[in-house]
């Protein structure tokens, strides 16, 4: 659904208004945009058998932004691990070079 449909229908709802074809085509129409017929009957079809109401009361619960930042400081971690295990054995290899001009 086009939100401007659902922005119309919130505002009717808000207004007290019937949730209807008719009106929400005379909100689209005032905003200065073309009626989508097919969409303003989606809208009144889909908000019939929904409470407006005890939707916009119940909170949104967060998803569970925690589980991305772990596996991303894990990627992190093991880029910064990989980088150092290389730095140690280029410097291994430098000794090693060292010690066979000594040898």
């Amino acid at each position: 659904m086009g939100l401007e449909y659902i922005h119309a229908a919130l505002l009717l709802h808000e207004a007290k208004k019937d949730i209807t074809e008719e009106a929400i085509s005379k909100i689209i129409e005032a905003a200065g945009m073309e009626v989508d017929k097919a969409m303003v009957k989606s809208t009144v079809e889909n908000l019939k058998n929904i409470n407006i109401d005890e939707v916009l009361s119940t909170p949104i619960a967060p998803t569970a932004p925690t589980a991305v930042p772990a596996q991303v400081e894990t990627k992190e971690e093991k880029k910064e691990e990989e980088k150092k295990e290389g730095e140690e054995k280029k410097e291994e290899e430098a000794a090693a070079g060292l010690s066979s001009l000594f040898g």
